[in-house]
């Protein structure tokens, strides 16, 4: 359903080509904003683009690696600002890589790609596009974080730390560019089911069976989230970190 929420708007999600990401541009669309859709599969971004566009929405898609250097995710702000008419709105850092293999056993390119993707890319992208925002007085950052970011787990743990990283940037960030009228806020997802995670479905049912909410999340409850922190509804939050995880957090912290 189309609707005039964020009208006039352009926004930027980063690894939007399927999962969150997608769910993201097109809830971000629905809501009337021109949206970049981003990723490295141009078949994946041009269906999403169809998508948008068969629905009533602005969407085009800006092809991007932002995981192979700096320079490449500068490339990206600019590609998408050229794109979007010559600004860029609203930001969000949603692409991630998440390798699944023991502390011993993740090997340096794993390390690599985590790092780069996940902290070092959203960073770049930051840096180039919040000068833009301030000079116009307003601006939305969103980050996408996670709920293992804040627990103990024995699987996964340099993902769950640059999941930290970028939570502890949302708020550093917030800090920075806050006055300037740039609100940066976080979503962090709980078990969610996407393309990415099917494969292990049975293991995320267990892990959401403990949880208040009792089943796994879906992409569009966390880009509902996405929608809200980025409209005017929201207007005076700023810094925080908005858990979509069914309550997990809570439970597995206890």
């Amino acid at each position: 359903m189309q609707s005039n929420q964020l009208s006039g708007r352009t926004a930027l999600v980063t690894g939007s080509t399927s999962g969150i990401g997608r769910a993201i541009a097109v809830a971000l669309a629905a809501q009337g904003a021109h949206v970049a859709v981003s990723g490295r599969d141009a078949a994946r971004g041009e269906d999403v683009v169809a998508a948008i566009r068969d629905a009533g929405g602005r969407a085009d898609f800006v092809a991007a690696d932002i995981g192979a250097s700096h320079d490449a995710a500068r490339r990206l702000a600019a590609d998408a600002t050229q794109a979007l008419g010559g600004r860029v709105d609203i930001l969000v850092n949603n692409a991630g890589v998440y390798p699944s293999a023991p502390t011993p056993e993740l090997d340096d390119a794993a390390v690599d790609a985590m790092l780069s993707v996940n902290i070092a890319a959203p960073h770049a992208l930051v840096a180039a596009l919040a000068p833009g925002m301030v000079a116009r007085g307003e601006g939305n950052i969103i980050n996408i974080g996670s709920w293992v970011s804040r627990i103990g787990m024995p699987s996964g743990p340099l993902y769950a730390s640059t999941k930290a990283a970028i939570e502890a940037l949302t708020r550093g960030w917030s800090a920075e560019f806050g006055p300037s009228g740039i609100r940066v806020n976080a979503v962090s997802p709980g078990v969610t089911l996407t393309g990415g995670t099917e494969a292990g479905k049975h293991l995320l049912d267990a892990m959401a069976a403990r949880t208040p909410a009792g089943r796994v999340g879906t992409p569009e409850e966390v880009a509902a989230a996405v929608t809200w922190l980025v409209s005017d509804d929201a207007a005076f939050i700023h810094g925080t970190t908005l858990d979509v995880d069914g309550g997990a957090l809570n439970t597995y912290a206890a």
